[in-house]
């Protein structure tokens, strides 16, 4: 992670009030920031989830949706999807759509640490072959959205927080395809 990077501070009503480095942002008193989350697809109609790292300060080792970040100040969305592509998986986004406009969330980590965003949700597809930063991917793995909603029924702690909040709301938006090989 860049110590430099910054993150857009939010008020309550998801207004920017500010700039904050995102290395001291994360923390047990956590303010309102914005993010986003991203869903990739396959040709099949599969996700692509990934394990974090056990290097991330929040949530280490758990399965999480494609890849998150946070926009820089005055960055468009797109570009920040595709820039964390580029660096979390090392492929190109494309056809990058946002599916839940007004997703967010509270969750505090197992150690305190506390994520407090409001988070766009985007899916979009890769060209390429994955090439996952081993600082932010351990592990990753394609699954049928039909198969995803029964782990997440059977084992939630495996996986992260705002992948068990916004799952179920893609499904409700159509985003994701409930029946295997089809495709969005």
């Amino acid at each position: 992670m860049n110590a430099t990077e910054m993150v857009v501070l939010l008020d309550d009503a998801g207004t920017p009030i500010g700039e904050a480095a995102k290395a001291g942002v994360h923390t047990l008193d956590t303010p309102l920031h914005l993010a986003f989350s991203c869903y990739l697809l396959n040709d099949a109609g599969e996700v692509l989830l990934t394990r974090r790292s056990p290097e991330k300060k929040t949530w280490p080792g758990v399965w999480t949706n494609s890849f998150c970040g946070h926009p820089a100040p005055g960055e468009e969305f797109e570009d920040a999807v595709m820039r964390r592509a580029q660096f979390e998986l090392g492929v190109d986004a494309k056809r990058i759509e946002l599916v839940l406009p007004d997703f967010r969330y509270r969750a505090v980590d197992p150690t305190g640490i506390v994520e407090n965003e409001v988070c766009p949700v985007f899916m979009a597809r890769i060209s390429g072959p994955l090439q996952p930063n081993p600082a932010e991917v351990a592990d990753w793995a394609w699954i049928s959205p039909a198969l995803l909603e029964d782990a997440l029924a059977h084992t939630p702690s495996a996986f992260s927080p705002w992948l068990g909040l916004q799952f179920p709301q893609l499904l409700e938006a159509r985003a994701l395809p409930l029946h295997e090989g089809a495709t969005s």
